[in-house]
């Protein structure tokens, strides 16, 4: 961007934080009702940041005691924001609460974000510890012999495992290696050079989806384009949003799952789209019971067709790319999450040394019992308990996420900010928004 904008430097993360966090209260902060759940759902989104910013500098000094304030802070941020969603449907009296600013004002604002994220994203250049997570998880041959310390579902966790080769791009860092760019790696091989490219444009392009579903959501669904575009302009002013731009494991997904979510009066295209995230990062999979039990009136089976479409899909693109059933197999566990959950190598939170991994064990018999009782109550469900619900199954997985859980907030966040804007839903239920057959009636009428 300096080569466009005369002496254009990127804001750091702590000073965005405090900048953003001044913007986010003057477009969004009701004045005149500051007592307001909207008014307290924006103070806790703020909130959010400090805790990252105590991860970020606990990595960067090697610093257990600020790692465990960082994740602490994190998760008690995180539950908060889990008895928000489990209540969200109780809040029957929605008034309207729209920003501090006009459409226009909002979408120029969102669209110019938009552009500097994005590009951070294509402008910055991986650092070795990105890079070397990537090659952690190139197939190798020492992988295919039975040594515990090869096995990429124990070293990388469940996930797709074409997504764990993409080097993780860094578009913000609070704390740079070197000042002169030392830390930083060029691509030195067509292999990694795709890899690069291939994660940059995965990156533009999820988040491009992330913002364009939030805004379709508010028009079709809210029938209020004006909220769709608030919610997308505050997704793109949190610090996360900057820090973490380029991660594809991060945005990916969450495209997915909006689009799920915007997309949710056409069974088939929800249910391929909620496939398509549980074969990509696995921890969707416990969403499965909560859109079963959506659509059990009707669209049950056009829903099951899609997520068996998708998963298909990913693992017939798994068969294609391995030279051999073993390293298939292999592959598939690590697509499917086939592995007792104490064998998993820990980072992050649970890895620490004040805390003792078995009681990982306990939150995740709480959560599949979250789980559970998600998909019997309420019933029936409408739009708005589906989209409460499905944040906090995806705010539940973080808290016994093996890998760096607490961090992967762009799962849920978008879904969460369309609940924080939302009307009431209540006459959004399957059986008086679906069609009764397979495909569309105009498409009938077509034919």
């Amino acid at each position: 961007m300096s080569d466009i904008l005369f002496h254009y430097y990127r804001v750091n993360p702590t000073t965005w934080f405090y900048l953003s966090s001044l913007l986010s209260v003057a477009l969004f902060f009701k004045f005149n009702r500051v007592w307001s759940v909207r008014n307290l759902d924006l103070v806790g989104l703020i909130l959010v940041a400090p805790g990252l910013l105590a991860v970020e500098y606990g990595v960067y000094r090697a610093s257990d005691a600020a790692l465990q304030l960082g994740y602490i802070w994190l998760f008690s941020m995180s539950a908060a924001f889990l008895v928000r969603m489990l209540f969200d449907s109780l809040m029957v009296r929605r008034p309207l609460l729209e920003s501090n600013l006009t459409s226009g004002g909002l979408a120029f604002l969102g669209i110019s974000l938009l552009v500097f994220l994005l590009a951070n994203v294509i402008t910055s250049r991986p650092q070795q510890a990105d890079v070397a997570a990537a090659a952690a998880a190139a197939p190798r041959p020492e992988a295919r012999e039975p040594k515990a310390d090869a096995d990429p579902l124990e070293r990388l966790g469940p996930g797709y495992p074409l997504l764990f080769l993409l080097p993780r791009i860094s578009a913000q860092r609070i704390f740079s290696p070197d000042a002169d760019g030392k830390g930083t790696v060029q691509a030195d091989g067509d292999a990694r050079l795709v890899n690069e490219t291939t994660a940059r444009v995965m990156a533009i392009i999820a988040q491009l989806a992330i913002v364009a579903g939030m805004v379709f959501t508010g028009w079709r669904h809210f029938e209020n384009a004006r909220l769709g575009i608030a919610a997308a302009v505050l997704y793109l002013l949190l610090p996360y949003t900057a820090i973490m731009t380029g991660r594809v494991d991060h945005a990916l997904p969450g495209a997915l799952i909006i689009w799920a979510i915007a997309t949710y009066r056409r069974p088939l295209a929800s249910g391929f789209l909620i496939g398509m995230a549980m074969g990509t990062i696995y921890y969707p999979v416990f969403l499965l019971p909560l859109w079963c039990s959506f659509y059990w009136e009707r669209g049950i089976r056009r829903f099951a067709v899609g997520v068996a479409v998708a998963l298909g899909v990913l693992i017939l693109a798994l068969w294609v790319r391995s030279p051999d059933t073993s390293l298939f197999v292999g592959q598939l566990r690590q697509m499917f999450g086939w592995i007792f959950p104490n064998e998993v190598t820990l980072e992050g939170f649970w890895a620490l040394p004040a805390n003792d991994s078995v009681f990982r064990l306990p939150v995740l018999a709480a959560f599949v019992a979250m789980m559970a009782t998600l998909a019997i109550w309420p019933s029936p469900k409408n739009l708005g308990t589906l989209m409460s619900c499905t944040a906090a199954v995806l705010i539940g997985s973080q808290f016994w996420k093996a890998h760096d859980g607490g961090l992967f907030m762009a799962w849920y966040l978008p879904v969460l900010l369309l609940v924080v804007f939302r009307p009431n839903l209540e006459n959004r239920v399957a059986l008086l928004v679906l069609e009764t057959e397979w495909f569309p009636r105009r498409w009938r009428q077509a034919a």
